[in-house]
């Protein structure tokens, strides 16, 4: 490989790794505001985007769109989220939700 081939391939992945350390910031400063830790699931919004749902060590929860799967999963890593396969299961039950969430859940009809 040349170096001018090496510089190309190099180029989206510092791209890569600049925006994950962008989100990563984010999620760590939220996890450091509800308890220190946090655990996530990284998911698919659309054809290309992601989601990254974060739950704290109190139970609050919250999120981060990230632009591609591998920005979002490097984010998720470079701040020591615990990742799950699923928001099923553990990660749901951590999860608390107040008057506010129930109200957006059930819309107009409460």
């Amino acid at each position: 490989m040349t170096s001018a081939e090496t510089a190309t391939t190099a180029a989206p992945d510092a791209r890569i790794e600049r925006r994950a350390k962008r989100i990563a910031k984010h999620l760590s400063s939220f996890a450091a505001q509800h308890g220190g830790s946090a655990d996530g699931v990284v998911e698919y919004v659309g054809r290309t985007a992601t989601r990254i749902v974060v739950v704290g060590a109190d139970g609050t929860w919250g999120d981060q769109v990230a632009p591609t799967y591998a920005i979002g999963r490097r984010a998720a890593e470079l701040a020591g989220l615990t990742l799950h396969d699923d928001f099923e299961g553990e990660l749901g039950l951590k999860v608390k939700t107040g008057p506010y969430e129930w109200k957006r859940m059930a819309g107009i009809q409460i």
